[in-house]
């Protein structure tokens, strides 16, 4: 997401590279170019100019720091707008009542049943939440098929009325179905339509009324750019919803609406969807994203992610086996686990300041471990507790059961046997000396 609009602005900020003092000219010249690119990604064009206007204004009169070139200086000033733009911090849900209420409305197609099974997910994982999630969208075929599917996925229990044909009646049984059993949240998915109807804003108004809802999250597909804002204005002046949703940011998307919806609406985005799987969900950092959006990267995100996949009691027992030389393959899978769970693979690496730019034009399979678990799940119990039984025969056991080349068993196996070389040498402090003692002295 969000690649054209970085490419431009960087050919923006070239302008300014090798100046020697910020002056009006360049400024404007500079602005201009972040104006045009705004525009392309989709942006409302009040707010594009509005932004412009804003940085020009901070730019202007300020002296350029010692340590910094004028186009370092405009970067960070640009940064911080944009921060501002899309919200300035992250906004957290309520989650007050007994039960919490959240109340999901939206236009069909938008993700909304998607993303109330990620809510669902991610409160109960993280959030340590009972969820219920109940279905009140009575005129799309299988939308409540689709909800107990996705509730089947996570664990989580769908409350539905199939015969029912009133949304209103089906929220507060759903409510009250949560009160007598014990569920701490409840996410009403609600129905929606091809385009903004009087009929749909009558119901989800009547069901706000009726169950009163702690939280009213507004879902809209990111995709579809500044339609999105206008159809979050007219939900917005009907429902006074709390937060914004933005789905499918994993897309082809120009980003205009991330970039609009929060100076139109003046309501925060508060969670993002990223991907199909149900973890596929992210609270909203507007400073975050505009690092990502000016190539800086978003290492906090990449920190908390890799914290969530790390287990404590596990990394303890790792560090014993490393230190008796006794990590196998086992481990080695265990590992690869850890790192699948923190998401998509390319993503992940686009955190990482400069990789982003760098690999944007690179494949990156979400599948590249397959090969690497497809031989270790061919190996037998006894062969990846004591990797060096390893021979000959059995590795070509192990290449013909995984379906993988000789060769890759191989390379697999040299990779292994480096890595626990390295990690043998790391924990053993008296050849760490030895090999720090043994290194060529400066002259």
């Amino acid at each position: 997401m969000f690649e054209n609009l970085s490419d431009k602005i960087e050919r923006a900020f070239k302008i300014l590279k090798g100046q020697g003092k910020i002056t009006e000219v360049n400024v404007s010249e500079t602005l201009k170019e972040i104006r045009k690119a705004l525009l392309d990604a989709d942006v409302n064009y009040k707010v594009a100019k509005t932004f412009t206007d804003n940085v020009k204004q901070k730019a202007l009169g300020q002296n350029v720091l010692t340590s910094l070139s004028p186009g370092q200086l405009m970067t960070k000033i640009t940064r911080d707008e944009l921060a501002e733009l899309m919200g300035g911090k992250s906004t957290e849900i309520k989650l007050s009542g007994n039960p919490t209420v959240v109340l999901m409305s939206g236009l069909q197609g938008s993700g909304k049943t998607t993303f109330s099974g990620k809510l669902a997910n991610l409160m109960k994982t993280k959030r340590g939440k009972n969820p219920l999630l109940v279905a009140c969208d009575i005129y799309r075929p299988a939308a409540i098929d689709q909800l107990k599917v996705l509730g089947g996925q996570i664990g989580v229990a769908v409350y539905s009325e199939p015969d029912s044909k009133n949304a209103v009646d089906i929220a507060k049984h759903g409510v009250q179905f949560a009160k007598d059993n014990g569920h701490t949240i409840v996410i009403i998915d609600t129905a929606g339509r091809l385009a903004v109807d009087e009929q749909m804003m009558n119901e989800i108004a009547a069901v706000k009324k009726a169950v009163d809802p702690q939280e009213i999250l507004f879902v809209v597909d990111a995709m579809t750019g500044q339609d999105a804002v206008n159809t979050a204005k007219a939900f917005n002046d009907r429902l006074d919803f709390d937060g914004v949703v933005l789905t499918k940011l994993d897309g082809d998307t120009r980003g205009g609406a991330a970039l609009s919806i929060k100076s139109v609406v003046n309501k925060p985005i508060k969670f993002v969807g990223t991907g199909e799987k149900m973890d596929a969900i992210d609270v909203f950092h507007p400073d975050r994203m505009a690092d990502r959006i000016l190539g800086m990267g978003d290492i906090v995100t990449l920190v908390e992610k890799a914290q969530e996949g790390f287990n404590a009691e596990e990394a303890k027992k790792l560090q014993k086996k490393l230190s008796q030389n006794k990590f196998d393959f086992d481990d080695f899978l265990g590992q690869l686990q850890q790192i699948k769970k923190m998401g998509n693979m390319k993503d992940l690496m686009g955190m990482i300041p400069g990789v982003g730019k760098a690999i944007k034009d690179v494949d990156i399979n979400d599948d590249a471990f397959k090969g690497i678990e497809a031989i270790i799940h061919s190996m037998t119990p006894k062969e990846r507790a004591n990797p060096d039984i390893i021979n000959g025969s059995r590795r070509l056991r192990i290449s013909k059961g995984s379906g993988r080349e000789l060769q890759e068993v191989n390379r697999l196996m040299k990779q292994f046997e480096d890595m626990r070389k390295m990690m043998r040498m790391v924990g053993n402090k008296d050849q760490m000396r030895k090999m720090m003692q043994n290194m060529p002295k400066p002259r």
